[in-house]
Parts: C-alpha cells; structure tokens; sequence
C-alpha cells in the first residue's frame, strides 16, 4: 500500500522506496548528499538514507507581485503591482543554484518594476505600460536564467495614483479637449469664409450670376408659405431708376 507517495519494499534484507514522479514534475536524486542525477515521471526507487528525492513542478506558475510604492522619473508617486508567469526548465539548478527560487522570482520581480518606473515619467507608464512590461520580462528572464527559470511573461496590472493628481490630470484633460474643440471650430470658420469669399468672387466676376443667384434664393423661400419674402433690389437699379426719374423731372 501507498503512502504519501513512496512505497517501502524489502529487498534481500535492504530497504528501499518506491517513489511516483508525476507527469508535470521532474525529480532530483542526491545521493549521500551530492547531486546523482535527474529522474524522469514515473516509479522510481529510493535508498533512504543514502538517497534523497526532491520534486519540482515544471508547470508555469504565476507569482502574484504586491503592490510597490514607486517614484516616477518626474517625482511622481505612484503604486504598481504585476504578475510573472514563469515555468522551471531546468530542475536541477532550481534546486541547486537558489534556495527558494518562488520566493527569488517574487522579489527579482520587485525591485526590478520598482527601478523600470523609476526610469519613466507619469505619462510614458500609461501609454506604454506593454513596453515596460516586455523590458522587466526580459531583464528578468536574464537574471533568472543560471537558476533554471523561464520567465514567459510579465503583466502590469494596476498603475494607482493620488487622488490629487487624478483630479489634475482630469482637469488638464478637460481643458485639453476645450481647446481641441476651439482650434477645429476656428478652422472650419476658416474654411466656410475662405469659401465664401471665393464664391462672391465668382458672382462678382461673372455677369448676371447675382441676380441668378438672388432669384434662386427667392425661390427657395417661395416653397414654404410660412416665409415672409423681401425683395433686395440692387444698388445700380436703384441709381438706373434715380437717374430716369431726374431726367424726367428736367423734362
């Protein structure tokens, strides 16, 4: 029968261990305390005293990284907080190389989110969060390869900021889309005069095209029965008829 993984067997007077290496693991074997070897899933045998096992899981493991005060590049206080998804590619030097390699991860991780948001202003943490984690992931990955770890990928979370400087950055937001809306309104001011200017030129210069022009608008008010129409009689009818009525008057 079983127990807790090994399976004791009497072998001509001499003990021995049966032990189950799963699938996802992979063993490490010492034998009077020095490193013999690796082993393999499935049943494998165990001198106790003279043999040790360790098991390693080599499936990918997230390490969840608490949150870190952190001072931007341009004196900003902020709090980030990340997650490593890393995997064990070599057992033995997870075993051999660090004594806790979960923990050296978790803490590798730290100080180095604390030095990348150290490197960046406010700004250049919200817009290029993916940058930022790619460049942890790989300085990581660098320092995690002599103990047998492969960092696969790095997330940034959740950036916190004061509440203070939300308010501010609300406020200069606001005003950044008030003065994008002002700056479109005078172009396209810009542009109806521009065109208008360029249509009066074309009337002025085209005879008739005015009075064309000014018979088309009447038009368009006569279709509605509720517009009140008025006629604008142009300046040089008005002189033409001046000048006849003078002349009739000398007459």
């Amino acid at each position: 029968m079983e127990y807790l993984g090994f399976l004791p067997i009497v072998i001509v007077g001499l003990v021995v261990l049966i032990r189950q290496v799963n699938q996802y693991e992979r063993a490490v074997m010492f034998t009077l305390g020095k490193f013999t070897g690796m082993k393999d899933p499935g049943w494998r045998i165990v001198i106790p005293i003279f043999q040790t096992m360790r098991k390693v899981d080599i499936r990918t493991k997230a390490v969840d990284v608490p949150d870190q005060e952190a001072i931007t590049k341009d004196n900003i206080p902020v709090r980030i907080n990340a997650v490593v998804y890393y995997k064990v590619s070599d057992a033995g030097k997870a075993i051999l190389e660090v004594e806790n390699f979960y923990y050296a991860v978790s803490q590798l991780a730290q100080t180095t989110m604390r030095n990348a948001v150290g490197e960046v202003s406010l700004d250049q943490l919200l817009q290029n969060r993916t940058e930022i984690a790619e460049k942890i992931e790989k300085y990581v990955d660098t320092k995690t390869d002599p103990w047998g770890i492969d960092i696969e990928s790095v997330e940034l979370k959740d950036v916190v900021i004061p509440e203070n400087l939300k308010r501010t950055i609300s406020k200069e937001a606001e005003a950044e889309r008030e003065k994008r809306a002002v700056i479109i309104k005078a172009d396209g001011d810009k542009i109806a005069a521009e065109n208008l200017a360029l249509a009066a030129k074309t009337l002025s210069s085209t005879p008739g095209a005015m009075h064309l022009r000014t018979l088309q608008a009447v038009n368009d008010l006569s279709s509605d029965q509720s517009n009140t129409t008025i006629w604008m009689i142009p300046s040089d009818i008005l002189q033409a008829i001046k000048g006849y009525s003078d002349s009739v008057k000398k007459k």
